[in-house]
């Protein structure tokens, strides 16, 4: 069986990480750059090691944004968003690819048909792969249009039991208002479902946060680009900030 190798220093048994697809490619930049792809697969591999299931659910905001060419009139939504899907099917085969190369049997699960690249998503196989110590990597969104990788993320982490969702970041946390406008802007390190809601912090997109609130699997919001922050969270280091049920 592929299992992890070394000591298992994780705090959860299985994590879900959201990756955007900006992670893999330079700031403001296009497509997939190599050295930011072997950065954060390095940090994956890192992770992964400390014995955790480890789910991931990437974005393809750095190939297309569907919503960008809905709002400008050109393409109807739903193709848009079908076009986006295609984006992080891209990126999963890249992160597939590269993790490979450094020793960590992956899967790649799609949530539309495109059997001649991916598996199509099946959650007792998501689960199995799981098991075997298999990183498994979840593309094509949810696989319907009008509905974001975050939300997929959120679902995913729902089917397959995952007991932290970590919504990898370029901030390090969630504040009370916008700290790159108000030098007084407070960060928490833990903040209830409940008072996020209500003050309407922008944690997730509502769909994501409401399905993560409603089956009680706290997000972690971090920067991504601390080394060793994936798996310093998954560890229980508290990084950022903790979205979660009480206090």
């Amino acid at each position: 069986m592929d299992q992890p190798k070394g000591p298992v220093t994780a705090r959860y048994k299985r994590v879900l990480l959201k990756l955007s697809g900006e992670s893999l490619c330079e700031p403001g930049g296009f497509g997939v750059n190599g050295q930011e792809l072997e950065q954060i697969a390095h940090e994956i591999v890192e992770a992964h090691n400390t014995g955790a299931q480890l789910a991931i659910v990437v974005g393809g905001g750095n190939m297309i944004r569907g919503s960008k060419l809905a709002k400008e009139g050109h393409i109807h939504q739903a193709t848009a968003d079908y076009m986006g899907m295609l984006g992080t099917v891209v990126n999963g085969l890249a992160l597939k690819e590269i993790l490979e190369k450094m020793g960590k049997p992956t899967r790649v699960l799609s949530a539309l048909n495109l059997t001649s690249v991916a598996e199509t998503f099946i959650r007792n196989k998501a689960i199995r792969h799981l098991e075997k110590g298999r990183i498994v990597v979840f593309v094509a969104g949810t696989g319907n249009p009008f509905f974001t990788t975050d939300t997929a993320a959120a679902l995913r982490a729902t089917e397959i039991g995952a007991e932290l969702v970590m919504k990898a970041t370029k901030v390090d946390g969630i504040y009370d208002k916008d700290p790159m406008k108000h030098a007084d802007a407070v960060k928490f390190d833990h903040i209830d479902f409940k008072e996020a809601l209500d003050r309407q912090l922008q944690v997730m997109d509502p769909a994501a946060f409401i399905l993560c609130m409603e089956h009680n699997i706290p997000i972690q919001v971090f920067n991504m680009k601390h080394k060793g922050h994936i798996a310093q969270v998954i560890q229980g280091e508290p990084h950022g900030t903790l979205v979660g049920k009480g206090r």
